[in-house]
């Protein structure tokens, strides 16, 4: 895992609204770092973020709020008393979406076309471009079935999934390949994406 340093590059992004979305792999502990590092790299760009449960085991909801300026996260569950369409909001509101980390039960989900979080649905629907980066325990990359979900994802024309790369698994001790992709990689990405459906939309 690799935290932001003041030498950390910070590439060309010009989305206005990113939702942030953090799934329940180990580098969800790194949230905050990288929130306080996004809202001094890219001062106009507003940060929304949404914790799925199993993220919580690393990251909370307070830590998570005073990185981002106070603003608190949204949790992927479904209110009990909604009074409002969360999905629709979540899928509505971002002009880019970032899943860092995401892990193999949440690629898979998303891969599936399943919509049983407000988060999930909102993707199944959003035409904002996404950038997926897969967290993966040790030889999860070798996965069959991963191997299709990924498959099946890149064909969205609004979604790319960035291959994990190589770090010390935090069970292990070893190396190998299933670390997130750095956040500043994945912003490069999204920039990428945003900019190819601007041009065909053209």
């Amino acid at each position: 895992m690799t935290t932001p340093t003041s030498r950390t590059a910070v590439p060309a992004f010009h989305a206005k609204r990113l939702l942030y979305v953090v799934t329940g792999g180990i580098q969800a502990m790194l949230l905050p770092n990288w929130l306080t590092w996004l809202r001094a790299s890219y001062p106009d760009t507003e940060v929304h973020t949404v914790l799925t449960p199993s993220s919580r085991r690393f990251v909370g909801t307070t830590a998570a709020a005073v990185a981002n300026g106070s603003t608190m996260p949204t949790l992927d569950v479904w209110p009990e008393a909604p009074d409002r369409a969360l999905h629709v909001e979540l899928a509505a509101w971002p002009d880019a979406v970032l899943v860092h980390p995401a892990t193999m039960h949440f690629i898979a989900r998303l891969s599936l076309g399943l919509g049983d979080s407000p988060t999930l649905l909102a993707l199944q629907c959003t035409r904002a471009p996404i950038v997926v980066c897969p967290s993966l325990p040790p030889d999860g990359h070798l996965n069959p079935a991963y191997q299709r979900h990924v498959l099946e994802l890149s064909e969205r024309d609004n979604v790319a999934v960035l291959p994990p790369v190589h770090g010390v698994s935090i069970s292990t001790g070893e190396e190998g390949i299933g670390t997130a992709a750095r956040l500043p990689h994945a912003l490069s990405a999204l920039e990428d994406l945003r900019s190819w459906k601007e041009s065909a939309a053209a």
